[in-house]
C-alpha cells in the first residue's frame, strides 16, 4: 500500500522540491530497504572485534571481573585444603592457569564466533531488534552455543596444554587426593573452561551490543545508525 501511495506522489506532485518535501516526510524507520539481519550481524561483528579481542590480552579473563573464570562448586575444598596446609601459592596458580588456557583459546578461536554470527539466520529480526538491550547477543547465543562448544572444546584442550595448565592442575589433584580423608576429585576442567569461556564471550559481545543500542555514536556505519534508529522510536 505505502508504494502504491509513493508512485501516486510521483504523479501528483510536479515539482521537484515539492516531492522531495514530500519524501523526506515519509517514514523511512519501518524497515523498507533496511538490511535489518545485516545490521544486527554488524553490531555483534563489532562486539568480537571491539570487546571479546579484549579477551585475548594476558590477564583478560584473570583481571576482568564480569567474565574470570572461578572455581567450580568441587574444586572450592581442593583449594581451601591446599591453604589450609600452606599451598595457597600453588592454588593460586592454578585459578589463573585456568584463566589463561580461556584467554589463549579465545584467541586462536575467534574466527569460530566471526563464521557463527556470519551464517546465524534471525528469524525474526525486527521483533529482536525492538527487544531489549543484548537481544540478538542471546540469540546468537541460543542459536550456536552447542555447535559452538564443539569447535572451542578441542581449542581450550590444547590451550591447557599450551600454558601448563594441564600439569599444574594434575599436580594440584595429585596433591589433593593424598590428604586424608578427602574426598578425592578428578575434575573435567576442560569442560568447565570451554563453557565458562563461552559465557565470557558472549557477555563482551553483549557489552558491544548495548553500548550501540544506547550510545549514538557508537553507530559507526550508515547501516548501524538506520538499523537502530529503528529502536530508538519504539
Amino acid at each position: 500500500m505505502k508504494k502504491i501511495i509513493l508512485l501516486l506522489l510521483v504523479f501528483t506532485f510536479s515539482g521537484c522540491a515539492e516531492m522531495q518535501q514530500v519524501l523526506n516526510q515519509f517514514p523511512q524507520t519501518q524497515g523498507m530497504g533496511i538490511d535489518i539481519s545485516g545490521g544486527l550481524k554488524e553490531a555483534l561483528n563489532n562486539g568480537i572485534s571491539k570487546q571479546v579481542t579484549k579477551l585475548t590480552a594476558t590477564d583478560g579473563f584473570y583481571k576482568n571481573v564480569a567474565v574470570k573464570i572461578l572455581l567450580p562448586e568441587e574444586l572450592k575444598n581442593v583449594d581451601s585444603s591446599l591453604r589450609k596446609i600452606g599451598l595457597g601459592s600453588l592454588a593460586d596458580e592454578g585459578l589463573k592457569v585456568l584463566n589463561r588456557a580461556a584467554e589463549d583459546a579465545v584467541k586462536e578461536a575467534t574466527p569460530i564466533f566471526v563464521d557463527a554470527v556470519r551464517n546465524i539466520s534471525f528469524t525474526d529480526a525486527k521483533t529482536i531488534l525492538m527487544g531489549n538491550n543484548n537481544s540478538a547477543t542471546t540469540y546468537l547465543q541460543n542459536a550456536t552455543t552447542t555447535s559452538l562448544y564443539g569447535k572451542f572444546n578441542p581449542v581450550i584442550k590444547n590451550s591447557f596444554s599450551k600454558v601448563g595448565a594441564d600439569q599444574v592442575w594434575a599436580n594440584i589433584i595429585n596433591r589433593y587426593n593424598v590428604i586424608p580423608f578427602v574426598k578425592k576429585v578428578n575434575p573435567d576442567l576442560t569442560d568447565y573452561v570451554t563453557n565458562q569461556a563461552l559465557v565470557g564471550v558472549f557477555k563482551m559481545i553483549g557489552v558491544e551490543e548495548k553500548n550501540i543500542r544506547t550510545n549514538l555514536n557508537a553507530r559507526t556505519s550508515v547501516l548501524l545508525q538506520q538499523v537502530f534508529a529503528m529502536q530508538d522510536k519504539k
